[in-house]
C-alpha cells in the first residue's frame, strides 16, 4: 500500500521562489515519468524525510498533487546542501504498478562472522544490488547471514536469496563480502574497530547543485 504525501503546485521556477519554498519548510520537486508531462511541485521536507526513514528508499508514494489527480511515484534522486545538510531538491518518478522496473536495493549483513572472531577483517565491497520487480514487490533491503564465514571465505551475489517476487539481476560472480586475514598492524586495529558498536548514521546523501 502506497504512503500518501501531499504536494503543492509550484508555478515559478526562479531561484527566489525556490528559496521561499525552502524557507516555508518545503522542498522544490519535479514529478516525471515515461510518457508523462513533468510537473513542478513542493512537498513538506520533514514529511518526506519521515516517509523515507519509515518506509525505505524504494517506498511507493501516493503523491496527492494540489488541484490534480494523485500519482504513484518513487523517490528517484535528491540533492542536499552540503553545508546546511538540508534537502534542496527532489526528483519523483511516476511508476506503473503493473510493470517491472530495475532498482538498487541495499544489502544488510546479519550476524558476526566466525572469521572476524578469529581475528580476520570483514570487507564488504558491495553495499547494494540491482533487482527487477514490480514497484509493489521491491524489497526494502536484502539481508545476508555472515555468521558462518571463516577466514578466507566470502559470499557472492549468487549466494543471495531472493525471498520474494523479485529477481536479482547483478552479476552472480560479484563479491558481496569476504573475510581476510590481517597481515599488518593496521588491519588488526581495523578489525578491532569494526567489532566496536557502530554509530548511527543517516540515509545516503547525494551532494550536487540543483539544475
Amino acid at each position: 500500500m502506497a504512503v500518501k504525501l501531499k504536494a503543492a503546485k509550484r508555478e515559478s521556477l526562479k531561484k527566489s521562489a525556490n528559496k521561499a519554498v525552502r524557507l516555508s519548510g518545503r522542498v522544490p520537486a519535479v514529478v516525471y515519468g515515461k510518457d508523462k508531462d513533468s510537473k513542478n511541485v513542493a512537498v513538506d521536507s520533514i514529511e518526506l524525510l519521515k516517509t523515507v526513514r519509515d518506509e525505505g528508499r524504494n517506498a511507493i508514494i501516493s503523491l496527492d498533487i494540489e488541484n490534480d489527480s494523485s500519482v504513484d511515484v518513487m523517490l528517484h534522486e535528491y540533492q542536499m546542501d552540503p553545508i546546511k545538510d538540508e534537502l534542496i531538491h527532489v526528483d519523483f518518478y511516476v511508476v506503473n504498478m503493473a510493470e517491472e522496473m530495475d532498482v538498487a536495493v541495499a544489502i544488510r549483513l546479519e550476524g558476526e562472522a566466525q572469521g572476524s572472531k578469529d581475528g580476520g577483517v570483514l570487507q564488504q565491497p558491495l553495499y547494494e544490488v540491482q533487482v527487477r520487480a514490480k514497484p509493489g514487490d521491491i524489497p526494502e533491503e536484502i539481508a545476508v547471514d555472515v555468521s558462518s564465514l571463516g577466514l578466507g571465505e566470502g559470499l557472492t551475489v549468487g549466494d543471495l536469496k531472493a525471498t520474494g517476487n523479485f529477481e536479482i539481476i547483478e552479476d552472480p560472480e560479484t563479491t558481496v563480502v569476504t573475510i581476510v586475514a590481517p597481515d599488518t598492524m593496521e588491519d588488526i586495529e581495523q578489525a578491532s574497530d569494526e567489532n566496536a558498536e557502530p554509530e548511527l548514521v543517516g540515509a545516503e546523501k547525494k551532494d550536487s547543485k540543483e539544475a
